[in-house]
């Protein structure tokens, strides 16, 4: 079984970050705090993305051949992601500007996609553990 307790405990403390951001969206501490929340949640989910293609697969091996972009095609047509490649490559650009957080440009581009990015973490975690419990 996979465990999940640490990306879902990341998603509820970016959850919490978007939500103090709405309320203050003019502090910038926060607004930083909030974006490196984003960076360790995408960082996490991908890595359990991986986890859980390796630990349905028939050939798990063939998921360490994979780059980035396959494993979130395989897991999109496996149906537990909601969003595509294309969203996906969204999240990866947004996470890659992360280290330039200092840029307000890119902070405020960063930022808008927390949303989005929470309803597919919450779509992945439904989904998985909807899984799970048939199994």
């Amino acid at each position: 079984m996979l465990q999940t307790k640490h990306l879902e405990r990341a998603l509820e403390r970016l959850k919490e970050g978007w939500a103090r951001y709405l309320a203050h969206s003019n502090d910038e501490q926060l607004r930083d705090g909030l974006i490196q929340r984003f960076e360790f949640t995408y960082e996490l989910s991908h890595k359990i993305i991986k986890r859980h293609l390796e630990l349905t697969s028939a050939s798990p091996d063939m998921y360490d051949r994979m780059d980035f972009a396959d494993i979130i095609r395989s897991a999109s047509e496996k149906g537990v992601l909601e969003g595509n490649w294309r969203q996906w490559k969204k999240y990866r650009e947004r996470r890659n500007l992360t280290s330039h957080t200092y840029n307000e440009t890119n902070a405020k581009t960063v930022v808008q996609v927390i949303p989005e990015f929470i309803s597919e973490i919450e779509y992945f975690l439904r989904k998985i553990n909807e899984n799970d419990s048939k199994n």
